[in-house]
């Protein structure tokens, strides 16, 4: 006889039924357990956050204020509510560190290397998983082309380049970084933890900084400013970049079109952006414009990269005239590389729009570069991320200036920051009512995990259309 405690055959056979289905549409669709896995993640790291043993003082941390900071190391974006180098303890430091490291390299490709390391090998399913985390296009259903960023069989590869590349990368900041750290008073081992906690926020792309002071003791230091615009830019050109410089740094000729137009775009945007911020600022006395050439020339190429989504600040920004604000709004929207700790909507994706509108002003049908023809589905990918990317940033915008009634310009520059996951701030953040606090934490996260990712989850499937309507352009423009 069955004994009435336990679970009867039925009962059992309908759980596992169900766990089986859940699975199935998981499989199925690995932007939506990209986003379930972010989402239990983000909640995780709340938890911990809240506990007495992350804190200085001992004291349980508000769960808004929990929720905001795990958003923030989780989508490595480096926005915050409480102060960051004395709010909490080593504990509490050693999760922001854990949590942006899981968080940069993503989920998805965190939990292919985890399995690669056990299992010593990447099966179909983990390849198509950890491919789709690192191209957008795989997260369509149907064919993608074969000149892609990444190919299937090249997975394994580029999850070793990850993990290696994350860690080699850091541990070199860390050391090259020691020095400086040194110099400015900072006991040996305090130095220690100090300039492998810069590197990884740096590496990451996240901004965040152990002392209260900041960057100010660093503020004439050079070489380490320098240190972290080489982590910050290293991170955010994309870790299918990084592998392809390793394999062939000597042969740019043979590099896929993705590597080209993310560093052409990249230098574009990080020379073009410190050349206006030096026009913009050259006459403001608060910020850089009483400096001599060469330190206000230094100054506006550090702000370029760290609008990219670097979030290290050497200037208030409430002191920014309103045209750089603004300019600094473009940059940090545009974000970094594709596959990269940085966030935005991409350089490729500028790009794209770039030559699409170029081939229609010469009359062509394709986009092209370097002797390459882009397909018309990748256009159709960037419109989208576009168009979505600005709808939430509209949309939080408008929500937050109905909370907090701050000015238009404020506001927008922490929404845009948030949404790129750029941490640069106006001073809103800190200063936000929970409510508040919950909005930039959504507006993070759907940044991060991306809106192509989102949409792709949001679509239960990719129905079969056969048959085609008769044709009618539209006027536009």
């Amino acid at each position: 006889m069955l004994d009435r405690h336990e679970p009867l055959p039925a009962q059992v056979g309908a759980s596992r039924r169900r766990v089986n289905r859940v699975a199935a549409v998981l499989r199925s669709s690995p932007s939506r357990l990209a986003i379930l896995v972010f989402i239990a993640l983000i909640f995780v790291f709340t938890a911990l956050f809240m506990t007495p043993w992350a804190t200085k003082d001992g004291s349980a941390t508000d769960f808004a204020d929990a929720l905001f900071t795990a958003a923030s190391v989780v989508c490595v974006t480096g926005l915050a509510t409480v102060d960051m180098a004395t709010h909490w303890s080593v504990f509490g430091k050693t999760l922001v560190v854990i949590g942006t490291q899981i968080g940069a390299v993503g989920v998805l490709t965190f939990a292919s290397i985890l399995g690669l390391v056990v299992t010593r090998r990447l099966g179909l399913r983990a390849k198509l998983i950890a491919a789709g985390d690192s191209n957008p296009l795989r997260t369509h259903h149907g064919a993608v082309p074969e000149g892609q960023a990444v190919r299937l069989g090249e997975v394994g590869t580029l999850l070793a380049t990850v993990a290696v590349s994350t860690l080699t990368i850091e541990v070199a900041l860390g050391v090259l970084l020691l020095p400086s750290v040194l110099v400015a008073g900072i006991p040996f081992w305090s130095a220690v933890g100090d300039s492998f906690y810069y590197a990884a926020m740096a590496f990451t792309n996240t901004g965040f900084v152990p002392n209260d002071t900041g960057l100010a003791p660093f503020a004439h230091d050079y070489w380490f400013l320098s240190l972290l615009m080489v982590g910050v830019v290293a991170g955010s050109i994309g870790f299918p970049v990084i592998r392809t410089l390793t394999k062939q740094l000597r042969n740019p000729r043979r590099w896929p079109i993705h590597v080209k137009l993310t560093l052409a775009t990249s230098a574009a945007l990080l020379v073009g952006g410190a050349i206006v911020y030096i026009a913009l600022e050259a006459s403001n006395p608060t910020t850089f414009g009483e400096e001599g050439a060469g330190r206000t020339a230094f100054q506006a190429l550090f702000l370029s990269t760290m609008t990219r989504s670097g979030g290290f600040s050497l200037v208030d920004f409430d002191q920014l005239n309103g045209s750089s604000l603004l300019v600094t709004d473009m940059l940090m929207f545009i974000g970094g590389g594709s596959a990269s700790t940085a966030g935005g909507i991409k350089v490729t994706t500028l790009a794209v729009l770039f030559l699409a509108a170029v081939a229609e002003a010469r009359g062509r049908r394709s986009m092209e570069a370097f002797g390459r023809r882009i397909p018309s589905d990748v256009l159709r990918v960037a419109v989208a991320i576009v168009l979505w990317g600005a709808t939430i940033v509209a949309v939080a915008t408008v929500v937050l200036l109905q909370i907090t009634h701050e000015s238009l310009d404020r506001v927008l520059f922490e929404v845009i920051s948030a949404f790129a996951t750029c941490g640069l701030s106006a001073g809103v953040s800190e200063n936000l009512p929970d409510a508040g606090k919950y909005v930039l934490a959504a507006t993070m996260f759907l940044g991060r995990v991306g809106t192509v990712t989102i949409a792709a989850a949001l679509a239960a499937s990719q129905s079969r259309q056969l048959f085609r309507r008769p044709e009618e352009r539209p006027i536009v423009g």
